[in-house]
């Protein structure tokens, strides 16, 4: 597995990460905990070592997976993690609001560090910008905890470009966390170019377009009932019939090089800028291998345009997320 540099902070992961969210969280039933141990523990043996968490993934269930998962190569491992959110079990998806209070951070990293079995979080985002808090006083406190040596680096997710300069100039961010996919490219008019001026390192979430850039998912799929897509527009029946158009593109291109659709959606990540970290999450060991494989697919000037134009042509149909979210992002 190759290595990538986060920016300029020299944060060094494999090329490609895992995010583990699916395996607790978000994206139908839970894994038991046995495969979810067995497949995080696969990706390492894959050379895989940056792994994605956070403590509203559960809740908290998905910090304890992943640190039970990587705690025999805990010292190989690089391991994110999030605080941002007041959590209530009880509500929808665990999520009762945001709370980036610096007292909150700091409870947030005492309990994740003990969830996650170790004594220091490599990388602490903040989950989401909360508006009731300036960003300069998160900063400040994630600046405490990695003067404390319980954080060795901060980052931030879903932030505007003006948030991300606002907290650099209080603590360098090591990584900023989005959405980016051939389907999502927001990021590109604003964050990318601020990033790259500034050294910092993008980590693309849902880089396969939360499964659609795969083609394996149609019109007519049925999702489980605690899959969070069920409530993104993007994903009504009507809108990926519309938006089948850009998978076919991906597919054809894929064809042609006799390699997966998933295979060109990450390799076309990876060959946007050397500091680009894509966390495609899977619960299924056939599916991060072929995940990893995208690493093998250097697609040239030529592919990148001709997947630009193809692509370009088409308008993606229906909002990443529902209206109750779609406030917390690029704050």
């Amino acid at each position: 597995m190759q290595k990538r540099k986060l920016g300029k902070c020299n944060l060094e992961v494999s090329a490609i990460g895992l995010g583990c969210m699916g395996l607790s969280f978000g994206l139908g039933p839970a894994v038991s905990k046995q495969d979810g141990v067995g497949l995080i523990r696969a990706a390492f043996e894959r050379g895989v070592t940056f792994f994605d968490t956070a403590e509203i993934y559960g809740p908290f269930t998905n910090e304890e997976l992943v640190g039970e998962a990587v705690a025999p190569f805990r010292d190989q491992a690089v391991i994110a993690t999030k605080f941002g959110w007041k959590i209530d079990p009880t509500a929808e998806r665990g999520m009762a609001g945001l709370d980036s209070r610096p007292e909150h951070i700091k409870e947030v990293a005492e309990a994740s560090l003990k969830r996650l079995k170790t004594d220091v979080i490599d990388l602490f985002y903040q989950h989401r910008v909360d508006p009731n808090v300036p960003i300069e006083d998160v900063a400040g406190a994630v600046k405490e905890l990695i003067q404390q040596g319980k954080v060795k680096h901060f980052g931030l997710s879903e932030a505007s470009a003006q948030t991300i300069r606002r907290a650099h100039r209080v603590q360098p961010v090591a990584a900023v966390q989005s959405e980016y996919s051939l389907w999502w490219r927001e990021p590109e008019a604003e964050v990318l170019p601020a990033l790259e001026e500034l050294g910092i390192g993008f980590v693309p979430f849902s880089p396969l377009g939360k499964g659609f850039l795969t083609g394996k998912i149609n019109q007519d799929t049925q999702f489980d009932k605690n899959d969070f897509r069920n409530i993104v527009p993007r994903f009504t029946a009507e809108n990926r019939k519309a938006n089948q158009a850009l998978v076919d593109v991906v597919g054809r291109f894929a064809q042609k090089k006799k390699v997966t659709p998933a295979h060109v959606a990450l390799a076309w990540l990876l060959a946007q800028k050397p500091w680009i970290v894509p966390i495609p999450g899977t619960t299924k060991l056939a599916r991060l291998e072929e995940n990893l494989g995208a690493t093998a697919l250097q697609l040239t000037a030529e592919d990148l345009r001709e997947l630009e134009t193809a692509a370009s042509k088409i308008p993606v149909q229906g909002e990443r997320y529902p209206a109750d979210l779609r406030d917390l992002v690029n704050r």
